[in-house]
């Protein structure tokens, strides 16, 4: 039959060009460039290890998916708003006191999300770093993040107070898997600032992710916020379910600065 015969050579074996112009109008059309890219390696190594159709798909989609992980990582890390991108990899070990390699390892594998991370210590021992390395991570593992200092974060949450949406900013804040809260204890907060951390905080509890950086020990938290019982109901929160860790030495920024006395004036006699 003529429909028959028709089907039959449109059945038939196909160039290989015509092959690579369907693949590559089917990956445009799929919006799948790294698939594209590695269909053709990962079919010439498919023929040699005499691969499965099925396996030889599992693949070139694995190749697609990490693509898309990857570049949704960087787009995290670049909305999340860090002050510089570090790595947990580009810690000095040597220089992080108060933490152990088991520990940081640990904390590495990102398990503390959902939970709570806290790094207390002076300024200069690796806070920020730590905050930041793991923050980071936790935007290639998939997950949303934002990034501020404590008074930064009041700014925005006063600013929505006084435009009368409150609520509905801790709503949006809640959806952020971690969010990361850097430099508490630098700058006092007033009632309201402390007021509007503790809600911050409060709405978050066994919801969603802090990591908290502070120099000063939450045994003077009560300075930083103007009222003891508001700061230990804070912690309270903020450490029921949490990895804390206190850091200490000397400041890594100082390290390998000659920092003599300052020389003292002299006066000319006649």
């Amino acid at each position: 039959m003529p429909a028959t015969t028709k089907t039959t050579a449109a059945a038939g074996p196909r160039t290989g060009r015509q092959t690579a112009a369907d693949l590559s109008f089917l990956a445009r059309a799929m919006k799948a460039p790294a698939l594209l890219d590695a269909a053709e390696r990962l079919a010439e190594r498919a023929l040699k290890e005499t691969w499965t159709h099925t396996e030889f798909l599992v693949a070139c989609l694995q190749r697609e998916v990490s693509a898309r992980e990857s570049h949704g990582g960087e787009a995290r890390i670049r909305t999340a708003r860090f002050p510089a991108i570090k790595t947990i990899e580009e810690l000095d070990i040597t220089h992080l006191r108060g933490i152990t390699r088991q520990q940081l390892a640990h904390l590495g594998t990102l398990d503390f999300i959902t939970e709570n991370a806290v790094f207390l210590g002076p300024p200069g021992t690796g806070k920020t770093h730590l905050a930041i390395g793991l923050a980071v991570r936790a935007c290639q593992a998939g997950h949303r993040v934002a990034f501020a200092t404590a008074a930064e974060w009041v700014d925005r949450l006063a600013a929505a107070h006084h435009a009368g949406h409150l609520q509905a900013e801790l709503t949006k804040l809640s959806r952020y898997p971690l969010i990361v809260v850097d430099e508490v204890g630098y700058i006092p907060f007033e009632s309201e600032a402390a007021n509007l951390f503790f809600q911050l905080v409060s709405n978050r509890y066994e919801r969603a992710s802090v990591i908290v950086t502070s120099n000063k020990p939450f045994g003077r938290w009560g300075e930083v916020f103007g009222d003891e019982t508001v700061a230990a109901a804070m912690i309270d929160r903020l450490v029921h379910h949490a990895e804390v860790h206190s850091l200490k030495g000397d400041s890594y920024r100082m390290r390998g600065r000659q920092l003599g006395r300052v020389p003292t004036a002299t006066h000319d006699t006649d």
